[in-house]
């Protein structure tokens, strides 16, 4: 339905000498903070790093990894008791998103003084350009006198960049000539729109819903491509309060779990694609093709400034904003837009000219490795 342009070829990174990466990953979303661990050791190790993952839950990486795992990156349950801890501590140790490392570790990081990073959230707000490289000295504990340093994620050359791995334009490329195909395979066929759904309950999901099966001449054939977990739960939810014969007028398709390259396949043979948290955002914006954020839900609503804040990176039209305040419970399900091949594709020039804004910035890894060599 809509044009599919593959990025243009990234530079090829500067090779580093090899160093140790202990990267700590706590789980506390279904799949994101481990699906951006992820990527980035599996990236390090792919530059010659010797990567040691320590997570607290790995259980989806039996199927969002490759097995066996890329020579160099090993996985590690956390470390919890004084035996766990490796006899020599990494070059580079980085905390994901906050999450605190054990005592046992920090006791034996103060004896060793590696570089120490805060690996933070994706945010566009204006904090982000302010705080990005900041060091934050350590006044007590086991770690007294230590450094950690704030390194943040983000969409601005003042900022540390996205994960983009070098080989991205040859695969997109590469899965260019056969996008049809995939499509084939999963029963779309030519002038069909697919609109692939990976979202937590978006409070505008069962009005979304009835909407795209009161009316799906708009948009031709559609087929919705659920994602397993809560986004499969929400879907069927919503379906219950829909009368049965308006069940039939969009396709529904069940996915499998899949690898992180199958996700991005996905995102890039899709017309439309609804994701949700920091990862799946990512791959959406180098998919190049339409996309809405479900963003994580705050209690006290931040969620509602950090949203707006990327918005207005993106650019992004009156009608892509009054979709995502709506599917986000920021307004009214009743002003979700409906939608058109027309709007579809407004929206897709516009996440195409992000895209080109991104891709003049350094990725994530190039920029780590950079300041890990400037600080040792």
């Amino acid at each position: 339905m809509l044009t599919f342009f593959p990025i243009d070829p990234s530079p090829v990174p500067t090779p580093r000498p090899a160093q140790t990466w202990d990267l700590f990953c706590q789980v506390i979303d279904n799949f994101g903070d481990i699906g951006v661990c992820w990527r980035a050791a599996a990236e390090l190790a792919a530059r010659g790093q010797l990567v040691r993952l320590w997570v607290d839950d790995g259980s989806a990486l039996a199927w969002m990894a490759p097995q066996p795992h890329p020579a160099g990156l090993s996985v590690h349950a956390w470390p919890t008791q004084a035996g766990d801890i490796p006899p020599a501590i990494g070059d580079v140790v980085i905390e994901a998103f906050g999450c605190e490392i054990p005592p046992h570790f920090v006791a034996a990081i103060a004896g060793r003084a590696p570089l120490w990073i805060n690996l933070e959230y994706l945010s566009a707000e204006s904090y982000v350009e302010r705080c990005h490289r900041l060091p934050s000295p350590l006044m007590s504990g086991p770690a007294a006198g230590q450094t950690r340093w704030f390194f943040y994620p983000g969409f601005t050359d003042a900022t540390g960049g996205l994960l983009r791995e070098p080989d991205l334009a040859a695969r997109q490329a590469a899965f260019a000539a056969g996008r049809l195909a995939w499509r084939t395979r999963h029963g779309i066929a030519p002038g069909n729109c697919a609109i692939s759904l990976f979202c937590y309950e978006p409070p505008a999901l069962a009005p979304w819903l009835a909407q795209l099966h009161a009316k799906p001449p708009a948009l031709g054939a559609t087929h919705l491509l659920v994602t397993p977990g809560r986004a499969a739960a929400a879907v069927a939810q919503a379906m219950d309060t829909m009368p049965a014969d308006m069940h039939g007028a969009v396709v529904h398709h069940a996915l499998p779990a899949r690898t992180q390259q199958q996700f991005d396949e996905m995102l890039w043979a899709c017309d439309l694609n609804l994701v949700r948290g920091e990862d799946s955002l990512v791959r959406a914006l180098w998919a190049g093709q339409p996309l809405v954020w479900h963003i994580y839900p705050q209690h006290d609503d931040a969620h509602h400034d950090k949203l707006n804040a990327f918005l207005d990176w993106l650019q992004a039209p009156p009608s892509l904003r009054a979709f995502h305040h709506a599917w986000n419970g920021m307004a009214p399900a009743a002003t979700l837009p409906a939608l058109t091949p027309a709007l579809l594709r407004q929206w897709q020039q516009c996440v195409q000219a992000a895209r080109a804004r991104l891709l003049k910035q350094p990725p994530l890894i190039d920029q780590l490795q950079a300041f890990a060599a400037e600080k040792s």
